[in-house]
């Protein structure tokens, strides 16, 4: 097993991977570490791929991934998690803007101070504001919905136990979340370090509004899913309780009303056919919940627990 295992995602970035390369050898060098490099190209439209060969050719220790098309940055992070074997994994861009010289301290406080995980957090960052302004939204936002305080959860920049990453799966846009998926998965000793953001030397920014948008419905859905995925009942029939439950104590309260005064005519009030509504949408979330319930149950990851120690 080797030291570190490098994971580096990257679409069109061929002016900066010799840059990138040479600067991990030397601080790998330096501190003495075994190492392995994961060059990940997520269907790169320029020579990236040529540049990572040619990597690949002088030094034994990086190994190159190339997608047919363009995934994602969550497909090219899953598919390095599951072919790294490193004692501790990191992450980083290929964009020169994350620093080598972060990675002996992040190994450090993986290794010495028992950390599952631990990010980056570029105080100081050197992104236009229309960038800048919608990360610090979507960080408030996810601190307040997940619990876990963390100034910067999209930084590229990470380092985790190899038990984290085989035990986690990113998929979609979830890489803005790994955070609070290695929490729900059980690991929650996560900390933080203040890393250096250097300006963009080559090539633009990957950066757009719709990942913004959709950033907070991945939230939504990442949240979702780790309360309610193997109980979905409990969240369809509390609904459907609450919705019925309303629409026929309203219906009943009517129905008195028809039948101790002399108000013979309740369908002429609008109540109760919102009441009827109710009772038919209660119906529907009892349905819906039975359904996902027999979705689960047939899931075969149902039963899969992540284990820490067995004895």
């Amino acid at each position: 097993m080797q030291d570190i295992s490098v994971v580096i995602p990257l679409f069109n970035e061929e002016e900066s991977l010799k840059e990138l390369h040479a600067w991990i050898v030397e601080v790998m060098q330096e501190n003495k570490l075994s190492y392995e490099v994961m060059f990940v190209d997520d269907g790169s439209r320029d020579n990236s791929w040529k540049v990572i060969e040619e990597i690949c050719a002088a030094d034994a220790n990086v190994r190159g991934i190339k997608f047919r098309r363009n995934y994602g940055k969550s497909a090219a992070l899953q598919t390095g998690f599951e072919k790294c074997n490193g004692q501790v994994v990191i992450t980083m861009d290929a964009d020169l803007q994350d620093s080598p010289d972060e990675i002996p301290e992040l190994r450090k406080m993986i290794l010495e101070e028992g950390f599952d995980l631990v990010s980056g957090w570029k105080a100081k960052r050197y992104d236009p504001i229309s960038k800048t302004i919608p990360t610090k939204l979507f960080n408030w936002a996810t601190r307040k919905m997940s619990g876990i305080y963390l100034h910067d959860f999209n930084c590229g920049l990470k380092a985790y136990k190899i038990e984290v990453v085989k035990a986690i799966e990113v998929y979609g846009e979830m890489h803005r979340y790994i955070p609070v998926i290695a929490k729900w998965a059980g690991f929650r000793k996560i900390g933080e370090k203040v890393v250096i953001h250097r300006e963009r030397k080559y090539g633009v920014t990957k950066f757009g509004l719709e990942r913004f948008l959709f950033g907070f419905l991945d939230l939504l859905s990442i949240m979702f899913v780790s309360k309610f995925g193997k109980k979905p009942m409990h969240l369809f029939g509390a609904l459907g309780t609450l919705m019925f439950a309303f629409g026929f104590i309203f219906i009943t309260y009517l129905w008195g009303v028809k039948m101790f005064s002399d108000y013979s005519v309740i369908t002429d009030r609008p109540s109760f056919y919102f009441s009827l509504v109710a009772m038919i949408l209660g119906v529907q979330f009892f349905l819906a919940g039975f359904i996902a319930e027999l979705v689960s149950r047939n899931s075969p990851h149902r039963n899969h627990y992540e284990l820490e120690k067995v004895l």
